[in-house]
């Protein structure tokens, strides 16, 4: 057998690169293993901060000052003091800076909402009312069921101070509830929510707002002249003895009468829903009850006293100093302009029956709510 003999330079020559290959191999193991020791360094690090940042955050919210913050529903993810809570019906100027707040004209702002539902046959009704409110320095707001906004620009006021929401055929309580929202108003003390045919000769508002703050009135209106007016309760009529009146007397049988043992609406605790004035806490209330599908309220009225914010036999009442006329004119409904007149129809008589149709229904829904609620309690029972 033959015998093959490297040669000895050869053995040499292969010395060196084996040594850079085992070079090689170790500095790319080294390499790898800088790497995985990076990255998990890298992760274990992100992991125990965000570990920490979690339990300084979960600290944070189990201590007691967090605990009890109460914060409105859909603003937890927010920062406290970038929440606001409530808006207002004030205008802003697309240009112009607002007027800096100072204390004269912080006096001056407006603390008073005047909200009416208005059809331009009672326009020269409706610019008198909106003077005298403005004069007062209330905001108003007018709620057009006839779709006619234009022609109300005759008045100086009509562009530039009077917010206009205008949908055909609605009822002043299907705007109250779309328009009026609790969060909205919140600015303001008294809602003033009245019907378009009033007269307001006799009639001042601050001089009002002025008497139901002193008699601690949360829902009120002014009385009716009894010479001028179409009176529908005797409750509503002026009386010249008092400032303000919270009761009637009158007999009746069956029951049916008022004297100074009644504690139920009619003979107290009521306001007719013509001219009504609610306070800011008694508006919350009453916003809740209206239905949002039953827009003529009927029946509202007699579940006033529940938002009185209290005793109604005390916090609800009919001002005498301050009094309106109620003209009675036919509003919502009347001839169809779009039909040809012989065959024009007046839907004042399906307003009506629509009228106590809800009521009805109003009744039923109250009857239930009270039924299936168990932990609501009657306050006046």
């Amino acid at each position: 057998m033959q015998n093959t003999k490297i040669p000895s330079r050869e053995i040499l020559d292969s010395e060196p690169k084996i040594k850079r290959s085992c070079l090689c191999s170790i500095a790319s193991t080294v390499s790898l293993l800088c790497v995985i020791i990076l990255f998990t360094s890298s992760f274990f690090a992100q992991f125990y901060n965000e570990k920490l940042r979690w339990g300084m955050n979960i600290k944070k919210l189990e201590s007691d000052s967090c605990k009890n913050q109460c914060r409105t529903g859909g603003s937890h993810a927010l920062p406290e003091g970038i929440i606001s809570n409530t808006s207002n019906l004030q205008m802003r100027p697309l240009w112009d800076l607002p007027v800096t707040k100072t204390t004269d004209n912080k006096e001056n702002a407006s603390t008073n909402l005047f909200a009416v539902a208005v059809g331009i046959k009672q326009k020269n009704l409706v610019n008198k009312m909106v003077k005298k409110f403005l004069a007062n320095n209330f905001v108003v707001m007018l709620f057009h069921y006839d779709s006619i906004v234009d022609e109300w620009n005759e008045f100086e006021w009509s562009s530039t101070k009077v917010i206009h929401v205008s949908v055909a055929n609605q009822s002043k309580w299907w705007f109250a509830k779309r328009f009026l929202h609790p969060d909205i108003v919140a600015d303001y003390d008294y809602i003033f929510l009245w019907d378009e045919d009033l007269g307001v000769e006799n009639f001042h508002p601050d001089r009002y707002v002025s008497i139901i703050k002193s008699e601690g009135l949360e829902i009120s209106q002014p009385a009716l002249d009894t010479e001028k007016s179409e009176v529908h309760h005797q409750i509503t009529a002026r009386g010249r003895r008092s400032n303000v009146h919270r009761r009637i007397y009158k007999s009746g049988g069956s029951g049916k009468g008022c004297d100074a043992s009644s504690t139920a609406p009619p003979c107290t605790g009521w306001v007719e829903m013509m001219a009504p004035v609610f306070s800011r806490a008694a508006w919350r209330c009453v916003w809740y009850m209206i239905q949002n599908d039953l827009i003529h309220a009927w029946g509202l009225d007699m579940q006033l006293g529940y938002c009185a914010q209290g005793d109604r036999t005390k916090n609800v009442g009919v001002v005498d100093a301050e009094y309106i006329v109620h003209y009675g004119h036919p509003t919502l409904g009347g001839l169809d302009v779009h039909e040809a007149s012989s065959r024009a129809k007046d839907h004042r008589v399906d307003v009506r029956r629509m009228s106590f149709r809800e009521l009805q229904v109003f009744r039923k829904r109250w009857q239930k709510a009270v039924e299936d609620d168990e932990c609501w309690v009657d306050p006046f029972q």
